[in-house]
């Protein structure tokens, strides 16, 4: 794109036959004139232009020197009848102050000041970064960590100046380096992703006042050292699971696939899968693909996890006195994804809720459920309920409840026995030390016959 501006004071047209760029002199009195023309144009530089009286003598200076003219049509400079100077082919070098000075038939004298100006360009503005990829619709790329070496050149009379700018996502139009001359760099050493964004390179004339801009998009690519995040969301129904596979940190998107599907350009995907089909000891393997491919193989990465089935474990029997409180433990560590535990009663399995007969509490992966106040009727099976997307374990406890008297009886029972026990070990100790003698008679008869 080219943005050309005109200084003010340029008075400029063209003639419908030659290619002629003039200006007028206000005034019938010495004046002053400024022109600018670019290589190759046909000049007229004006001097007595207040009315049709012709110069009897007309000299033009240039910088304070005498301009050689003459009337020869093969001149590149000619003094024409009404005093002007007459330039074609203007090239660089020809401009200067040009001073005219005219004498009239009455002997009057005329100063006319021309300025003039040769201007071209910029023209022929290019760009280039490297090292960077062209894709298809011009757009460049390099790989973070690159040294980028951004150059523009161009072609202006006067010299031009350069100027390399930057827009980004989160900067708006940012300087970054300036300077005349055919051409200019800028190099980005260790390129990050911030430095994506376009690139501008403005060449602009300080005479003519033109400006050419030529822009280009840079990308900067790049592959994460992590590797992507497995994870799994349950949802309302327990037997369906949704899988989201995440890999941050990567640009271009990257190409996800579960290991159930083809691959899908996405910075997330998502699979949902039911218990029917998915097994205990199953391993889901989510593999992630940079793009584009010249990143390499090297730089695929995966995620996994290995599907378990719940195994909830604690005391299959738990006794407890009545009017006291029990606590019926259940541990579940090894479900993945992790189960949902909740505490059954009876046959009916029956959901048990908090409350003031029953407190449910949760200490890591203990789930404990405490009867209050235990009664006879308290007592039977309880079931710790762990199911995952997989499947249903349960751990059966059996609890069994004594009042008070079956407590009271049993000791009772239990002092008499000990009792008894006692009672018969003094009774043998003393038939034995009562026949002692016999004992040792008889030991001696046996080694007197020997």
């Amino acid at each position: 794109m080219k943005v050309v501006a005109t200084l003010a004071l340029l008075q400029l047209y063209i003639s419908a036959t030659a290619d002629l760029v003039t200006a007028e002199v206000s005034g019938n009195v010495s004046s002053e004139t400024a022109l600018s023309a670019s290589p190759g144009d046909i000049v007229v530089l004006p001097c007595y232009s207040a009315g049709k009286v012709t110069p009897v003598v007309t000299t033009w200076t240039k910088n304070g020197r005498e301009i050689v003219t003459g009337g020869d049509p093969t001149r590149r400079l000619i003094v024409n009848p009404d005093g002007s100077l007459n330039m074609s082919a203007t090239m660089p070098g020809d401009e200067g102050i040009y001073l005219c000075n005219s004498t009239l038939s009455d002997n009057r004298s005329f100063l006319a000041r021309v300025l003039l100006q040769v201007t071209s360009g910029p023209e022929n503005v290019s760009t280039s970064i490297s090292p960077a990829t062209a894709l298809s619709n011009g757009t460049l790329y390099t790989d973070r960590g690159s040294s980028v070496t951004l150059r523009c050149s161009g072609s202006s009379y006067p010299s031009q100046h350069l100027t390399w700018a930057f827009s980004g996502d989160s900067s708006s139009n940012d300087s970054l380096v300036s300077g005349s001359g055919s051409s200019l760099e800028f190099t980005i050493q260790n390129i990050q992703p911030s430095a994506q964004g376009v690139y501008s390179c403005m060449a602009h004339n300080p005479v003519s006042n033109m400006t050419v801009i030529s822009r280009t998009e840079l990308l900067v690519y790049y592959v994460s050292d992590r590797h992507p995040e497995c994870k799994w969301t349950l949802t309302q129904n327990i037997s369906l699971v949704q899988f989201t596979c995440t890999w941050l940190e990567v640009y271009p998107t990257p190409n996800l696939r579960w290991d159930m599907g083809p691959f899908q350009v996405a910075d997330s995907l998502n699979v949902t899968m039911s218990r029917s089909t998915l097994s205990d000891g199953q391993t889901v393997n989510c593999t992630a693909q940079p793009q584009p491919q010249h990143l390499g193989p090297e730089k695929e990465k995966s995620c996994s996890f290995t599907l378990k089935l719940p195994f909830p474990e604690g005391e299959p029997m738990v006794s407890a006195l009545e009017a006291s409180n029990v606590t019926l433990t259940c541990t579940e560590t090894t479900s993945k994804p992790p189960a949902i535990t909740t505490w059954r009663k009876g046959l009916q399995l029956d959901y048990i809720e908090s409350g003031s007969k029953y407190i449910l509490s949760l200490e890591g992966p203990v789930f404990k459920l405490t009867i209050v106040n235990v009664t006879k009727e308290d007592e039977g099976f309880y079931f710790c309920h762990s199911e995952n997307p997989l499947g249903l374990r349960e751990l059966e406890v059996e609890l069994t409840v004594k009042t008070a008297s079956s407590a009271y009886t049993g000791a009772v029972i239990g002092i008499f026995i000990a009792a008894l026990i006692m009672g018969s070990a003094v009774i043998i100790a003393k038939i034995v030390y009562n026949s002692r003698d016999r004992i040792c008679l008889g030991n001696f008869f046996f080694s007197f016959h020997k």
